[in-house]
């Protein structure tokens, strides 16, 4: 395991710097000069940590790397802020420019923004606080890219230093940040193991899901380096709509495995709410933090929410036009793959419609994908004591979607399972069958 040098090398230096600074202060001298002689720590290039991978993406410039290193030390080395708990004797408080804030909760010190600018030598020095000041308004990536959050922006001096929930996980686990699922981020992510040959399709459907996984896999080249993007917007968004258990889940995972992009199904109970303005901020929640992620986002059963808009002849149909709107124009500007699922494509929207690069029918099987499915997952798999022809008439004569069959596979694997071998009958996958068919009030013979 690579040790985290940088950042221990970095808390070493911060506490050289509050060591001088406070120092300096209390004989009356600027510590500006002396703080910036302090030589800001060399990343080792054998460091691939979170943290030393922050700092070389986004702490170049010395205030940054100081905001950094010091909101860390809040997170591993507390009691390196310790000297900033000292108090004024003559008036028995607190230094106020020093910064920080108190927490019931936490006995040491929190660090601020005013605690950064004091050690640049800005607690009386208005130049130097100014200049502070304007590098985190104008030009601070650290917020800007939400390495740290932030109550409010523009961003105040008395601001806690915090990292997001996104960086502070990829610091401890070296790894991608996957939100888990909580209000701000209603979501799951879904996976499959398996893959594109799995997904049996007609042709067509086929066809247009290659041209979105095309565009997932070229998007970089067709927008930057053919500077496509003054005409083209970076997101792309799709309609699958079709039957239940026609494949348009298993197809959104994955055009998610085909680019390495983790894929979250959207709870949509937990985003439409019947209180004015709260449906649009859960929708703005979950947008914000998909953001430049290179996420998909997935809105299964999307009726709810996409549904056709209604006449303004009341508030709430106006309340329901309003939500509408502002998904349009989150949808539009979000910078990822958005697919929308639905059973029927009557139920949307036709100003949604419009505003989809493609629309995809997930139509069920017919009599040729069927076969290739029952093969696939039956007659790969077991022994049929009848033989693998019988599969040919199933196929010819019970209409089921992907998601049924994968019902009657279920049930055979459990007798076969109860018999001790991968052995099952025709009867095993008629008794299957005809469940599937009870279940949707169909005609079994």
């Amino acid at each position: 395991m690579v040790k985290p040098l940088t950042l221990a090398l970095d808390i070493a230096w911060l506490e050289s710097v509050i060591d001088v600074g406070i120092a300096l202060y209390f004989k009356n001298e600027s510590p500006f000069k002396a703080v910036q002689e302090l030589e800001v720590p060399e990343v080792p290039e054998e460091d691939t940590s979170g943290y030393a991978a922050i700092v070389r993406k986004y702490g170049v410039r010395f205030e940054e790397r100081l905001i950094l290193v010091m909101t860390m030390a809040r997170y591993i080395k507390p009691q390196s802020l310790d000297l900033f708990l000292l108090k004024n004797k003559t008036i028995d408080a607190e230094f106020s420019e020093f910064g920080g804030v108190k927490d019931a909760n936490h006995h040491g010190f929190i660090p601020t923004l005013e605690t950064v600018c004091f050690l640049l030598g800005g607690a009386d020095d208005v130049l130097i606080r100014m200049n502070f000041m304007r590098v985190i308004y104008d030009t601070s990536l650290l917020y800007k890219e939400g390495v740290l959050d932030a109550h409010k922006f523009p961003v105040e001096l008395k601001e806690p230093l915090r990292l997001s929930e996104e960086y502070l996980s990829m610091i401890i686990t070296n790894k991608k940040y996957i939100p888990k699922y909580n209000s701000k981020f209603p979501a799951e992510e879904i996976s499959t193991k398996l893959e594109w040959d799995d997904l049996i399709l007609e042709s067509s459907i086929k066809s247009q899901l290659q041209e979105v996984k095309a565009w997932l896999q070229h998007s970089a080249l067709i927008l930057n380096e053919w500077k496509l993007d003054k005409t083209l917007k970076p997101g792309y968004r799709v309609l699958f709509y079709g039957p239940p258990g026609t494949g348009k889940t298993l197809a959104a995972s994955l055009l998610g495995k085909s680019i390495e992009a983790p894929v979250f199904r959207v709870d949509l109970s937990a985003i439409v709410s019947k209180y004015i303005g709260e449906t649009e901020k859960n929708l703005g929640q979950l947008f914000d933090t998909a953001a430049s992620k290179g996420w998909i986002l997935f809105f299964d059963e999307a009726d709810a929410l996409f549904s056709k808009r209604t006449d303004t002849s009341s508030s709430n149909d106006r309340h329901a036009n309003q939500e509408v709107a502002y998904l349009l124009q989150r949808i539009e500007s979000f910078d990822g793959l958005v697919v929308l699922a639905t059973n029927l494509q009557t139920n949307i929207d036709e100003a949604f419609l419009r505003r989809f690069q493609n629309t995809i029918n997930f139509s069920k099987p017919r009599y040729r994908e069927r076969k290739l499915l029952w093969q696939k997952m039956i007659g790969e798999v077991f022994e049929i004591e009848e033989g693998i022809a019988v599969l040919d008439s199933i196929a010819q004569k019970y209409e089921l979607s992907g998601g049924e069959m994968i019902n009657v596979v279920r049930y055979c694997a459990i007798k076969a399972a109860e018999s001790g071998a991968k052995r099952i009958s025709h009867k095993h996958i008629m008794t299957g069958i005809k469940r599937e068919y009870q279940k949707s009030n169909k005609t079994f013979n």
